[in-house]
């Protein structure tokens, strides 16, 4: 039987992004995130107006997609309650983000210089998709839709079917998240750093 609910969360399963993009004073941002899809060559991102990659995407335009498989959980938790922002927004340090000018070294991640954008990709992510951004639309009154533009794909070749420009689905396990908890290859795979600071009321062990 069917449950009528007030959902407070509605986030049931996407693939965690880490996305690169470049300070105003020419460093490099990382941040992770999972409200990305793909159609043809172009992504839907859906960013919170207060992140920091938010004002870096609306005054730079570019961005590498890092595409994140399910064995660099680790670095993505490491960056999670983290911001650029010098200025930490009120509602985010409320939650318990700090400020980090060095999220590549917090990770213990690898800046690659990019080909076409300003911002570096991540070395040790088998995906890589340079990116320019093609619109933004309000979304709700706390977030940015931005419509960007895959100008350059770098795809480990071991991921590639051979002979072809297709990605084995086989041999991509992404990292996803679901309401703010890390899944790979179907299990959970790690705790999640966003989920206590959001107080989801999770109480998961990773599969071992």
């Amino acid at each position: 039987m069917h449950k009528v609910t007030d959902l407070k969360v509605l986030y049931f399963g996407t693939p965690v992004v880490l996305i690169s993009s470049r300070n105003a004073d020419g460093t490099a941002n990382l941040a992770p995130m999972s409200s990305a899809w793909w159609l043809g060559q172009n992504c839907m991102l859906g960013l919170g107006n207060s992140g920091h990659t938010t004002a870096n995407l609306l005054r730079d335009g570019g961005c590498v997609l890092n595409l994140v498989p399910s064995d660099l959980v680790e670095a993505v938790d490491r960056l999670a309650m983290t911001t650029g922002a010098q200025d930490v927004p009120e509602n985010k340090a409320a939650q318990g983000y700090r400020y980090e000018p060095d999220k590549f070294g917090l990770a213990r991640l690898t800046p690659q210089p990019s080909e076409l954008v300003g911002a570096p990709r991540v070395a040790e992510c088998p995906v890589q998709l340079e990116c320019e951004v093609v619109t933004a639309h309000p979304f709700g009154t706390r977030a940015t839709a931005f419509e960007v533009a895959v100008r350059r794909a770098h795809v480990e070749e071991s991921l590639l079917i051979p002979g072809t420009q297709y990605v084995d689905p086989v041999g991509w396990d992404p990292l996803i998240m679901k309401f703010c908890e890390f899944f790979g290859g179907g299990g959970y795979v790690h705790p999640s750093r966003l989920a206590e600071g959001w107080n989801m009321p999770h109480q998961l062990t990773p599969a071992t």
